[in-house]
């Protein structure tokens, strides 16, 4: 099966189609950087990552960028309060991005661009759409010609007389038409600025994208993506800002990710529910919030709340705790291959079909992460069975490696030592790891998880049923 991709463009899912075979080129568009990412923007960071992921286990040439928005009316207001320079609230914001989003498992782009450091193709991008008559320079400010690019409105399904851009025009506002958006703004007095065709100033925030997707990229690239919330005004100024300058498509496939509430309320600051990626890894695995971010289709709208970060808790210990069986079965295992080996391959095959057929419908992480469940399942049926095999086993463990990898999720099982609080999932795991490890005479293992146990004030109690336990 082809990789299907839900196009915001076309509103539908089209078969992947690469400008050249065996490459994507993806642009992301990244954070303004005067302050710690929230778990809103995480979202993008981690979805998109993960589509980057799968492109390259499907043998993809992935060149990936996201960009660093490091100048901008946030930027200079932030520097005047902390009396810092824009570049140094930039730099202390991208460190901080770095550091945050490293924590969460993604990967770094391959290229990172900032504002301030692509100036010249940035204004030599406004030249292009000037000297075409798409934009007009009006008292050092540079205006976007909208209504003149006919299909503007095509990405967010809006025509340009119901939308409701700049409705009015200010009495000082040297716009020709409400619906023009500015593409370099002149210099406000001790503001940082950059010389320019039309005096002093600064870009807009649209036309940085375009800029830099184009130097990167090209001039038609094959993936845009980026947060719901971009879809209008960003993207859709972006297509127009490119289009008009180049004659051709800009992007071919548009991707975007739902929205993110917080107990049922849609993340504001003026609502009081805002909250960093920075503050949330204080007292939150990073990973199990990846996982979180992961559990539910990237289009959908997702709630985060601490009761549902506890559910993901559980369901990762899960499948951490099925691999972590295996890999102990594996120690202690002959070096044989029993008669049902194939059966067994055969399985794992099944698991293989499933995840690539859901992460191949528009990067379904929420069935895909339900095909590792079924994974465990079946891992943790076999490591009960009297005679294992050694090469069935690793095949196992080398399933969840690679899952866990293409979801940028890591296998280490912290509640194998010392936890807090152990899920019911993780105490049912390592209760049939207990009996696996009396029934083969690793007293060891065995004694260690008993310890564990008791150190949580967990009661085992073995019947002829099998083992029960409670708390407390």
């Amino acid at each position: 099966m082809s990789i299907q991709v839900y196009n915001t463009l076309t509103r539908q899912k089209e078969v992947f189609e690469p400008i050249k075979k065996g490459e994507v080129k993806m642009y992301v568009c990244g954070p303004t950087v005067y302050n710690y990412i929230h778990i809103g923007n995480a979202r993008p960071i981690i979805v998109f990552d993960t589509v980057r992921r799968y492109f390259e286990y499907r043998g993809y040439n992935v060149k990936f960028v996201s960009n660093f928005t490091d100048v901008d009316d946030k930027l200079i207001r932030v520097a005047n309060e902390l009396k810092m320079t824009v570049p140094e609230v930039a730099d202390r914001f991208i460190k901080a991005y770095k550091e945050d989003t490293s924590a969460l498992g993604v990967t770094e782009a391959d290229v990172h661009p900032r504002v301030t450091e692509n100036m010249p193709e940035i204004i030599s991008l406004i030249e292009t759409l000037v000297a075409k008559d798409f934009a007009y320079e009006s008292n050092g400010d540079v205006y976007y010609r909208t209504r003149k690019f006919k299909t503007y409105g095509q990405l967010s399904q809006q025509s340009l007389h119901d939308l409701k851009v700049g409705a009015r025009v200010e009495a000082d506002e040297a716009k020709q038409d409400p619906l023009d958006f500015v593409l370099w703004k002149a210099a406000k007095p001790d503001e940082i600025s950059w010389t320019s065709p039309w005096g002093e100033g600064r870009p807009g925030w649209h036309i940085e994208c375009s800029a830099m997707a184009e130097k990167y990229l090209g001039k038609t690239i094959d993936i845009h993506a980026g947060g719901q919330d971009l879809t209008f005004p960003h993207h859709e100024n972006e297509i127009a800002q490119s289009e008009a300058a180049h004659d051709q498509t800009f992007a071919r496939y548009w991707m975007h990710n739902g929205y993110m509430n917080i107990d049922d309320e849609k993340m504001s600051k003026s609502v009081g529910n805002f909250i960093t990626v920075h503050d949330m890894l204080k007292t939150h695995d990073p990973i199990v919030f990846r996982f979180f971010m992961l559990s539910v289709h990237y289009r959908n709208p997702i709630n985060y709340s601490p009761s549902l970060l506890e559910d993901a808790k559980s369901g990762l210990e899960r499948l951490q705790t099925a691999y972590f069986n295996l890999k102990h079965r594996l120690s202690v295992a002959l070096e044989n291959e029993p008669v049902d080996a194939d059966e067994w391959y055969e399985q794992l095959n099944d698991v293989q079909r499933d995840f690539e057929h859901e992460m191949d419908d528009d990067f379904n992480t929420a069935n895909a992460i339900t095909t590792l469940y079924d994974l465990a399942k079946r891992a943790n049926i076999y490591i009960a069975k009297d005679q294992v095999g050694f090469g069935v086993l690793e095949a196992f463990m080398h399933a969840f490696e690679k899952y866990f990898a293409i979801l940028g999720l890591t296998l280490e099982v912290q509640h194998t030592i010392s936890d807090n609080h152990l899920s019911d999932e993780a105490i049912e795991a390592l209760i049939e790891e207990r009996d696996t490890a009396r029934k083969e005479r690793d007293f060891e293992r065995s004694d260690e998880i008993r310890d564990l146990f008791k150190e949580q004030n967990i009661t085992l109690e073995d019947t002829p049923q099998g083992t029960r336990w409670k708390r407390g």
